[in-house]
């Protein structure tokens, strides 16, 4: 049997840099970008978990009747680890599975992208893989192997799973993803006018 693969998507954030607006509602194509991250991550098969404030009913909506795990997180304003600390603690799975963690302000992703990284992980699942451009820049999505899961669910703040990667560095592989999908997050006003305005 292949590791599997848990997809988290990281979506208990505030927003707060949108003055007032809700980035992940953002309309991408005919859908908002909550969905489209969620559509792009169920392509893959691998199953999914969503973390989400408790008072988040758009968000909520955008996620009606796709088959998914919601994880409300009670505690999303004391930072970013709470929705990883969340949702890492609702996983289950075997000793060589891993879970990817996929941010959902990120609309640059493939299911095609997400899926090699994933296959990749699955030839080795003792590596601790990171997506990145094809410079070389590490950006998202990271995959952790179960061993690494512990570690996560004691982070603290808005650091995310940096600490985990700066502790275990030599384990860490980046992977080139196609175009900036690595990176291209959309968290301001002007990243989305700026994003819409390309060709």
């Amino acid at each position: 049997m292949l590791p599997v693969v848990h997809i988290l998507i990281l979506a208990a954030g505030s927003s707060s840099r949108m003055r007032g607006a809700d980035k992940l509602i953002q309309p991408v194509g005919a859908v908002p970008l909550l969905r489209h991250v969620a559509e792009v991550a169920l392509k893959t098969g691998a199953p999914v978990t969503v973390t989400l404030p408790p008072d988040a009913p758009a968000r909520r909506g955008a996620l009606d009747g796709l088959e998914l795990r919601i994880v409300e997180v009670p505690d999303a304003a004391q930072g970013m680890s709470r929705s990883l600390v969340r949702g890492i603690g609702a996983l289950t799975g075997g000793p060589q599975d891993g879970a990817m963690i996929l941010p959902a302000d990120m609309p640059g992703f493939t299911a095609e992208a997400l899926a090699d990284l994933m296959a990749r992980f699955q030839a080795d699942p003792h590596l601790i893989l990171r997506g990145g451009t094809t410079e070389g820049q590490p950006g998202h999505p990271t995959i952790f192997p179960r061993e690494f899961w512990p570690a996560l669910t004691h982070v603290r703040g808005d650091e995310g799973g940096r600490s985990v990667l700066r502790d275990h560095q030599g384990r860490v592989r980046v992977i080139p993803l196609p175009g900036t999908m690595a990176i291209l997050d959309l968290d301001t006003p002007e990243d989305w006018a700026a994003w819409r305005g390309q060709p």
